[in-house]
Parts: structure tokens; sequence; C-alpha cells
């Protein structure tokens, strides 16, 4: 048998791929950490934080009163808001240097990504001096030029993937900035927390492939094929995890597991708990919705986790039983196991913010041992 061909990539794609899944592992860690101490809100303006490039230390600082009228100054929660934004930017920095990497061999490729990337750039000012239209537009542009060139372009360098990549890290600044103009509205800070996940997951996959370190398995295909349904399943849970988290559902049964307010079920109402879209103007801090319908979302979160728990731990079983996989066997079972403690532990102590906060650093591990299983297996070459 032969090992599979290297992907012809930059000598330092790996690196920068590598430093890019760190960094994505903190954004998105802190994120969580901003979001469940409340501090969504705490920079009323976009990208700029009461009109600063970092945060002021007190109202004396903020120049335009109107965005105190907005919300006060609170300084313990404007500076999680606003370094979250901070390494943010810094991890898409990153993710346009792999995507400039992986294009440099491509016909007009450097042109398209530098030119879709100043697009944006001139997008954030026109969007901070009231011209949203113009800033809107820019970015479609510029989505469309990466969407455009991850199609026609083959993966042999990891360049459709790199544009991809790209693409979903502009899309995710776009949805950081409607988080705050629209208020932590639901489907915003779901969609917010989806997409950063999908941000890491792809840049685990290209990390890996530029790495160039196959597990040579005869079953692979067919092993890689449960291994995306394991994907799959985890996504919709991390989705509605998310959908808790924005509803702020999380407390919905009380302290009450397995029952919900002390049923196994309960009056709910998932009709309302689950409408995507209620218009724009609400303030969503703390939730609008009614006891039944926030009830009805804790449910179905801990229903799906039934179903994703019992998935992965069989397939985890199934590695173990593999020659060869009783590692990363081992290491998904454990993962498995430690998330669903931390989720209920969530619920029996009352969501403190560390346990919250682990429990998406959770959800995190679980996508990094899927991903990197997806990437890595590879069947054995004649």
């Amino acid at each position: 048998m032969t090992v599979p061909t290297k992907p012809s990539v930059h000598r330092h794609f790996h690196r920068v791929a590598w430093l890019a899944v760190a960094l994505a592992l903190c954004v998105i860690v802190f994120g969580a950490f901003v979001r469940l101490s409340h501090a969504g809100l705490s920079c009323p303006d976009w990208p700029t934080c009461y009109g600063r490039a970092t945060w002021p230390q007190g109202a004396h600082e903020v120049s335009d009163a109107s965005l105190t009228d907005i919300r006060p100054v609170e300084v313990a929660k404007a500076w999680r808001e606003q370094f979250h934004r901070h390494i943010a930017a810094g991890l898409g920095l990153l993710v346009f240097a792999l995507a400039l990497m992986a294009a440099r061999r491509r016909r007009f490729g450097l042109a398209q990504v530098i030119g879709a990337a100043g697009l944006v750039a001139v997008a954030i000012p026109l969007y901070m001096q009231g011209a949203h239209v113009a800033s809107s537009a820019l970015v479609v542009v510029a989505e469309a030029i990466l969407l455009l060139a991850a199609l026609r372009w083959s993966n042999v360098d990891l360049a459709r993937a790199s544009a991809l990549t790209l693409a979903v890290i502009i899309f995710q600044a776009m949805l950081g900035m409607w988080t705050v103009t629209w208020l932590l509205k639901p489907v915003v800070v779901m969609a917010h927390l989806v997409g950063g996940l999908t941000t890491f997951s792809l840049l685990v996959w290209m990390a890996w492939r530029a790495t160039h370190a196959p597990i040579l398995l005869a079953e692979a295909l067919a092993m890689r094929k449960l291994v995306i349904a394991g994907i799959a399943l985890t996504a919709v849970q991390i989705a509605l995890g998310g959908w808790v988290s924005a509803n702020y559902a999380a407390l919905a049964c009380g302290n009450d597991f397995p029952t919900c307010v002390g049923q196994w079920w309960p009056r709910h109402d998932f009709r309302e708990g689950f409408v995507l879209w209620r218009g724009i103007g609400v303030d969503y801090e703390g939730g609008i919705l009614d006891g039944e319908a926030r009830i009805a979302i804790q449910l179905a979160h801990r229903m799906m986790a039934v179903v994703v728990f019992v998935y992965l731990l069989w397939l985890a079983a199934r590695l173990l039983a593999t020659p060869g996989m009783r590692g990363w066997g081992t290491t998904l079972a454990v993962a498995t196991l430690a998330q669903v403690a931390l989720g209920i532990a969530n619920v029996k102590l009352g969501l403190p913010l560390w346990v919250a906060t682990l429990h998406n650093a959770g959800a995190v591990v679980l996508l990094f041992v899927l991903v990197s299983l997806l990437a890595r297996l590879r069947p054995p070459q004649p």
C-alpha cells in the first residue's frame, strides 16, 4: 500500500491553520463567556465600543452622549464584548492569510481574495457613517466573489476550503454586528454560535489535511459515513443549545432533572417556542417567551441530547472494536460523557457561569474529535 499524496499547499499553511484553530477555540469559548455573563449588549455600537477602538473606563470617556442613553457604561462588561471582537478580528486575519496562501497559484486567485477583503474593509467605515445599504451591498459582492471562487476551484491545494472559510467568517462578522444592532435576536445569536463552530470545523479539517497525517483503515469509507452522521446530529444539538441560550431557557425546568418542574411531560408550547422571526426592534436581553414556550425549548434540547448521546456512544464502541482506533473511541466516549455531565450540572447547579462556559467548550471538543476523524480517515491505496 502507499500513503495518499500530500496536498500541494504552502509549506507554512499547516502552521497558520493550527494557529487559527487554537484562536478559534479561544474566540468561541470567550464568546460563550461574554454571552452567558450577559455582556453581549454592553457596547451599544459596532465595531467600536462607545465610539472607541478599545472600551471606555467610565462615562466621562464617552464623547457621544446618545450612546450612554442607549446603554449606561458598564466597564466590567464592555471590555469583555470589545476584547471578544478584537480576538475575532485576529482570527479573521489568519483566515485571510490562509486564503492568500491557498489561492496564490490560481489564476487571478490573489486578486479575488484581496478584492473581496478590500470590499469588506471599505464596507465597515461606510456602515459606521450610516451608509448601511451601500455597506451591505459591498459585503454581498465580496461574499459572491468568494463563493464563486470556491465553486470553481478544486481543493487539491485547499483553495476551495480556504475561500469558503473566509466567506463564512465574513458572514460571522455580519452576524456579530446584527447581534448588537438587533438586540440579541435569538435566531441571530443561534446562527452566530453555529457559524463560529462551522468556522472552527473548517479550520480543523484544513489543518489536518495540510499536516498530512492520514489514518489508513480498510473500512475507512464506511466509518467516514458514520462520522458524518455523528457530525450532523451534533450540529443539530448545538443549534438547539444555541436556541436554549438565546431564549434564556436553560433553567425553564428549574433545577429538575430528568423531570421538568416536577413532571415528565409538563405543559409546553412548541409552536411559540420555535418562532424564528419576530420582527426587529424588540430587546431580547433576558428573553421574552413565557414559561411554557421556554419549557418546550428545554424539552427539545433534552430529547435531542438523548439521541446524540446514544449515537456517539455507539460510534465510540465501534471505534473501540476497530484495531488501531481504540484511542479515538476512548476519547469520543469520554468527551460525550463529560458533555452530558456538564449539561446536567448546568440544571442541577442553577447555571453557574463556569459550568455553562465549559459546556460550550465541550461542544467544541466533540466537533474536534469528529472532524479530525473525518479529515484523517483514508482507505489504503494499492
